[in-house]
């Protein structure tokens, strides 16, 4: 694959670029990166659910633009089949694909209660019931992935997309003290202990922009 570039915003904020970085590392994704920052109007807009347009992460590569994730992982997929960015079995595929688009799509009310904020913590945050039942879903859906194919990633003994486009979930989860099951304790701490993972937090550990309303005192 020819090098391409990732456009970015915030690594603290922003978890497009989250699900973007789980990818690096993989044979699909030789890409550098650019940034645009947290206080651009857009940016802002787009991280505090403002805009009805997804503007980042977009993938430039051999002429080819693409945005949002899930296009992004589809096309490294195309790009790079054997990387194993989905499974290789039909129906583990399809579902594989299904949860993704329910990550993608769905999950507004523990997205806009919980929003990303890897510097941040907020012990005894207290979860509402529709975020918890966002939540409880999310939950739901890892117990059952890792029972079904039997981990110790979502599809089994790799990271594919799927878990990529959780780890944002998983960062969520950590920085709002969610209380959660045994099981989904030690998935969240895999998805942490990636390579990709850690050095994407130590960059967002660095950032000096802040967004005033995603860092309110909750």
């Amino acid at each position: 694959m020819a090098k391409a570039v990732l456009t970015i915003s915030s690594k603290n904020y922003g978890a497009g670029p989250c699900v973007a970085s789980s990818w690096r590392g993989s044979p699909a994704t030789d890409f550098t990166e650019k940034v645009i920052p947290p206080d651009d109007p857009a940016m802002k807009a787009e991280m505090l659910l403002l805009s009805s347009s997804m503007l980042v992460p977009s993938l430039h590569h051999d002429g080819i633009e693409v945005w949002d994730t899930l296009a992004i992982g589809e096309y490294l997929n195309e790009v790079k089949p054997k990387a194993g960015l989905l499974p290789a079995n039909a129906k583990a595929r399809a579902h594989c694909r299904a949860i993704c688009g329910e990550m993608h799509s769905g999950f507004g009310a523990m997205r806009s209660a919980l929003p990303m904020n890897l510097k941040a913590r907020f012990p005894g945050f207290k979860v509402w019931s529709r975020a918890q039942a966002d939540i409880d879903r999310v939950l739901a859906i890892w117990k059952d992935c890792l029972a079904r194919y039997g981990g110790p990633y979502l599809f089994g003994k790799q990271p594919c997309i799927a878990d990529a486009m959780y780890a944002p979930v998983v960062t969520r989860l950590l920085t709002y003290d969610v209380a959660i099951d045994k099981g989904s304790a030690a998935y969240c701490k895999r998805i942490m202990e990636l390579p990709a993972m850690k050095e994407w937090i130590a960059a967002a550990k660095t950032e000096p922009e802040e967004i005033d309303e995603l860092d309110a005192e909750f």
